[in-house]
């Protein structure tokens, strides 16, 4: 009879975090983060003479599951969006780090437009070029 209350209180010890883990903790998406890697861009540029190409890579940064979810969604359309406005710009708006910056947040503003329109929320905190090539 010992024997199985102690197994009983055990096992009541074993249980319970798996009870806490599904309650939602208050605050909890206030603190989330998470980053989406679109595959590279690689991109022609307006250029003089010869043909000249663009290769990056983009990050977005996210701070909620809904964000992260409309993010994967609308990925065509994001990556359409951002395709063409590297096609657009010219060798002079890409060769500097200060013209990267920019471009950074256009393409941010981009992203956010599409979202924007297709579920009424912004959602993208950020946008990171996590590589970029001009060749």
């Amino acid at each position: 009879m010992l024997k199985r209350l102690l197994l009983m209180v055990f096992l009541g010890a074993l249980i319970q975090p798996a009870w806490a883990a599904d309650e939602p903790v208050e605050g909890a998406e206030d603190d989330y983060v998470n980053y989406i890697e679109l595959k590279p861009f690689v991109s022609n540029f307006v250029s003089p003479g010869k043909l000249r190409f663009l290769k990056c890579e983009i990050t977005i940064q996210v701070t909620s599951s809904a964000a992260h979810h409309a993010v994967n969604y609308h990925k065509p359309e994001v990556r359409h969006e951002i395709l063409m406005l590297l096609s657009s710009k010219e060798e002079e708006q890409l060769k500097t780090v200060d013209a990267q910056h920019l471009l950074a947040q256009e393409a941010l503003g981009k992203v956010q437009q599409v979202l924007l329109a297709e579920e009424g929320e912004a959602f993208v905190a950020d946008l990171f070029f996590t590589s970029f090539v001009l060749q």
